[in-house]
């Protein structure tokens, strides 16, 4: 985790602090944190949440930090917080300042998303 954050620019470092915070400390025992292509992927069954800064290559997007849910299209997004852009499977909120981050909301996505990660389970036995 060291070097990503020596990767980064100071506003990209905090805002990937903030909200590897707010992830690690919702998501549940049975999940865990991977640091992938220098960025932090979030999992338990499988994929659940990404946090990807503009200055990693690769990230598809030109400034601030993405936040992706992995299977962001089953969420029950009620608050509209995310994109869903060109991927039909990630949907995502991109934060420019550590100031446009509200937990409260992704907290409620978490929790979604780990309800539906928890389902894959069932579906790999059927």
């Amino acid at each position: 985790m060291v070097q990503l954050f020596d990767l980064l620019p100071t506003e990209e470092r905090i805002i990937v602090d903030v909200l590897r915070h707010i992830i690690l400390e919702n998501l549940p025992e049975n999940c865990s944190e991977k640091i992938s292509f220098n960025v932090p992927f979030f999992f338990g069954r499988k994929g659940i949440c990404i946090i990807w800064p503009s200055t990693i290559p690769r990230g598809g997007i030109k400034q601030g930090v993405l936040l992706g849910f992995w299977y962001g299209r089953d969420l029950k997004d009620e608050d509209h917080y995310l994109t869903q852009g060109t991927n039909k499977q990630v949907f995502y909120r991109i934060f420019k300042t550590a100031d446009e981050i509200d937990d409260k909301p992704i907290v409620k996505l978490l929790k979604e998303a780990v309800k539906r990660d928890k389902q894959w389970k069932k579906e790999l036995k059927k």
